[in-house]
């Protein structure tokens, strides 16, 4: 196969989470079949519900800032398929792209013959990335887990260094309807002989994590609040000093944007500083360049176009309060909210929180089978919202043209609600400058 045509295949199999199937048979099967690629290198799971492909790329950076050969494989991607694996910092080449997932393929066939289990979407590029990591002689993996955990297809890359990002509320159809039930899934990535990081959790989740951490004898090292905060631009990026039992990293600019970054920050030096004790080389001053040059697109990304245009990928409350959090603070400028949704996520309470933020508020429908309709997203604004300011576009075109029209030069469009609405919104834009 060629790259576009490799594309299709891959999205011939279905939605990513509409055809979903959860379960580890499969994709280590596929792997088997392959020649366990995964175990020509050690990897780092991050699971969570918010933060974790922060911390999968701010622990990327300080890696390659450290000199170390890294993979990266992260999801969803915005624009191109090809985002989704990095290698030594650069997105895989199509042709490479194209290779592997041709050889994937090729094994996944067999495996639909012989069983009658054809591999899905997300098994198929988790193979084809581990696959062109261990052709590209990668010395260290870092894997975004897909979603949950126990049954992800990321897990079965057995990493040997794990971490556990937040855990809120989202996807509850598929992971269950409590923190303790969410969390439970996802700390089932720690198995014995692991080295686990844990982020600062609500009672409730964190509870589950310690049982398991007990259950599989490993000593978790959990991150606390060991921060100081020293002040922030105005373009809202933090500058902090960190303090762990090893080091104490001073007057850090974070490059990416928001106070919830300082624990996904604080998360990825505990990452870094376990990594140390397992031998690799990771100074002190490659943690703070990690830190200070890390990017992350479409996270709070703000491009420097006429208006500005901020871009945030909040698809639950919890990164939608993180989202207002930041506009109520570092925000003056009047607001334009373009919205776009899937109509599994907790639409009132997100709305409830990102609407009256809003001078003008725009919604649209992604492009997606998932997608809310323009309808259900207007049911779900607040009943106290002022109606006159809600306008609708039937696409993310639309929706760009009216929000120009709409907000001054010195005012600001957030794009928000999916990242899938973000993607579609990079691709319509074309090339832009991030600032």
């Amino acid at each position: 196969m060629d790259f576009a045509e490799a594309v299709r295949y891959l999205y011939g199999l279905g939605h990513e989470t509409l055809a979903m199937k959860l379960g580890l048979e499969n994709i280590e099967r596929l792997l088997d079949e392959l020649g366990k690629p995964h175990e020509k290198f050690p990897s780092v799971q991050i699971a969570g519900t918010n933060g974790k492909g922060s911390v999968a790329v701010m622990l990327d950076a300080i890696c390659r800032a450290a000199g170390i050969r890294t993979g990266l494989y992260t999801s969803p991607h915005l624009v191109s398929i090809t985002e989704r694996i990095r290698i030594g910092g650069r997105e895989i080449a199509q042709e490479d792209f194209a290779r592997h997932a041709s050889r994937v393929r090729t094994e996944a066939e067999m495996i639909e013959r012989e069983t009658g289990a054809w591999p899905t979407f997300f098994e198929q590029v988790t193979a084809t990335a581990l696959l062109a990591f261990a052709d590209a002689q990668i010395e260290l993996a870092i894997l975004e887990t897909g979603l949950g955990g126990r049954l992800d297809a990321t897990t079965a890359a057995r990493a040997r260094t794990v971490a556990i990002t937040p855990i809120d509320f989202d996807h509850q159809e598929y992971l269950g309807s409590t923190l303790a039930a969410i969390a439970a899934e996802k700390a089932a990535i720690i198995r014995p002989g692991t080295r686990a990081v844990i982020a600062p959790q609500h009672p409730e989740a964190r509870r589950v994590i310690e049982r398991r951490c007990r259950e599989c004898e490993v000593t978790p090292r959990i991150v606390y609040p060991n921060f100081e905060i020293r002040g922030s631009s105005d373009l809202g990026r933090l500058r902090l000093d960190f303090a762990t039992e090893e080091d104490r990293y001073e007057n850090v600019r974070l490059n990416l944007r928001g106070r919830h970054q300082a624990v996904n920050a604080a998360v990825a030096i505990a990452l870094a500083e376990t990594l140390r004790e397992d031998g690799f080389a990771i100074s002190r001053e490659a943690i703070i360049e990690g830190l200070e040059t890390v990017e992350h697109a479409g996270r709070l990304e703000l491009l420097e176009t006429r208006p500005k245009m901020l871009l945030d990928g909040a698809h639950n409350a919890a990164s939608a309060r993180a989202l207002r959090e930041f506009l109520d603070e570092f925000v003056r400028s009047p607001i334009t909210l373009i919205f776009g949704a899937m109509r599994d996520k907790d639409l009132t309470e997100i709305a409830r929180i990102l609407f009256p933020a809003a001078r003008e508020l725009i919604l649209t429908r992604v492009a997606n089978e998932r997608a809310a309709t323009i309808a259900t997203l207007v049911e779900a604004a607040p009943r106290d919202f002022d109606r006159r300011k809600i306008k609708t576009a039937g696409s993310v075109a639309e929706a760009l043209a009216r929000a120009r029209d709409l907000t001054p030069d010195d005012g600001l469009i957030c794009v928000t609600g999916s990242l899938y609405l973000i993607g579609e919104t990079k691709a319509a834009l074309g090339p832009a400058t991030a600032i």
